[in-house]
């Protein structure tokens, strides 16, 4: 289950750095052109997160019309989940599919936006607090830090922890 997760996210996070780390202007421009998928797919930190979405079959779904916002884990976040975790989201991909989905929100939700809710219902149906404190966005304990990462269908937001929801 935690493995799956990983997965997951580690893909959702490799659509967020891919969507963020366009410095010129037609750099960004043809990133927002590009899908959250893609985005994260173009960027390394995020090759973890991309491996576990297609893991768990959720790339055509994070690549649809959307608008989707998504807090993507980078490689650093995933590599702070114990192994065995991992091991075992990897063997169940309803799961890791759950875990996944738990880091995906309806609709493009900007850091302006985030930044006045208490809570984002997500996609795998439970709810994330959400606390701003010293400045900074936390999205379930995990902090958001690079927000606003711009794709064709929606928002990426990266954040620097796995979030696993109870199951």
């Amino acid at each position: 289950m935690k493995r799956a997760l990983v997965t997951a996210l580690a893909s959702l996070a490799l659509l967020a750095v891919a969507a963020g780390g366009a410095g010129a202007a037609t750099a960004k421009h043809a990133k927002a052109q590009s899908n959250i998928v893609q985005v994260a797919a173009s960027d390394a930190q995020f090759t973890t997160l991309v491996s576990l979405v297609k893991k768990a079959g959720l790339a055509g779904a994070l690549s649809g019309k959307g608008p989707l916002t998504v807090f993507a884990p980078t490689n650093a976040a995933f590599a702070k989940v114990p192994k065995a975790t991992l091991t075992a989201l990897g063997k169940d991909k309803a799961k890791l599919k759950a875990v996944l989905l738990y880091h995906v929100v309806k609709g493009k939700v900007t850091a302006a936006q985030v930044v006045k809710l208490k809570s984002a219902k997500t996609l795998e149906g439970s709810t994330v607090p959400i606390k701003v404190s010293g400045g900074k966005v936390y999205v379930d304990g995990a902090q958001v830090v690079k927000a606003d990462v711009a794709a064709s269908n929606g928002v990426i937001h990266v954040i620097n922890k796995v979030l696993i929801p109870q199951m």
